[in-house]
């Protein structure tokens, strides 16, 4: 039986390889293992093995089970939410969850800063941008991206830190990789834009990571090739 060692450690030998391919080091891409639908003991024996530091939820009702279960004495760990966010639950996402990588819209970049203010907090956010061009992909359109940089900027309870997507569903390297680089060239633009760094472009699933890293990414939200299949 392959062990949660051996597949983490093949997912960050790849990181690497990735990385330096793109001019970097595997310490320049973080790796958020992705454990939706997977149960508290299994997240558990991959953080125990001291290769995991971030984990992914995307749903904020999984997050309500499983965060405040965590065991005390396992390292602590940063939750991820990488699924769509309702406006209705962003108070919940903000007291759980360490990050939110996918506010899509000025609403609820607003409905977040004010709930923010309200807990006192201020939580790292990332603008979830459709490069796919798949309707069936959250995230708002490239043409958007602007207008909701501009209320992110206004929003100080919110620390916005770059961007995030996900590629479409395709054998078509090149199409994926198109998809990737227009993530890179809308922060590129928005940093013009903001003023702001915006050093985090998360993009790259268990399918993709490598492209992505090839073509920018920071970030990559790995599951399947952790945690096998759902």
């Amino acid at each position: 039986m392959v062990t949660f060692e051996e597949r983490i450690g093949e997912v960050l030998d790849r990181i690497s390889q990735a990385a330096a391919r793109s001019g970097r080091k595997r310490g320049d891409v973080t790796l958020v293992a992705v454990s939706k639908t997977k149960p508290l003991d299994m997240i558990i024996r991959a953080v125990q093995t001291g290769l995991i530091t971030d984990l992914g939820e995307n749903r904020v009702q999984e997050g309500m089970e499983k965060i405040p279960a965590w065991p005390a004495g396992l390292p602590p760990v940063k939750w991820h939410l990488i699924g769509q966010l309702q406006r209705n639950k962003a108070r919940k996402a903000l007291e759980l969850f360490h990050s939110i990588q996918s506010v899509d819209s000025v609403k609820l970049a607003q409905r977040l800063q004010d709930i923010a203010a309200e807990l006192g907090v201020r939580r790292p956010v990332l603008l979830e941008v459709n490069t796919s061009l798949e309707e069936s992909k959250s995230g708002c359109a490239l043409a958007d991206a602007p207008i909701i940089a501009d209320a992110l900027v206004q929003c100080g309870r919110l620390d916005w830190q770059g961007l995030m997507t996900v590629g479409p569903l395709t054998d078509d390297k090149d199409q994926i990789r198109r998809s990737f680089a227009a993530l890179r060239d809308c922060a590129e633009g928005l940093r013009k834009r903001t003023g702001l760094s915006l050093p985090v472009l998360s993009m790259g699933m268990s399918g993709d990571y490598e492209l992505a890293i090839e073509e920018g990414s920071t970030m990559v939200r790995v599951g399947t090739a952790i945690f096998g299949a759902r």
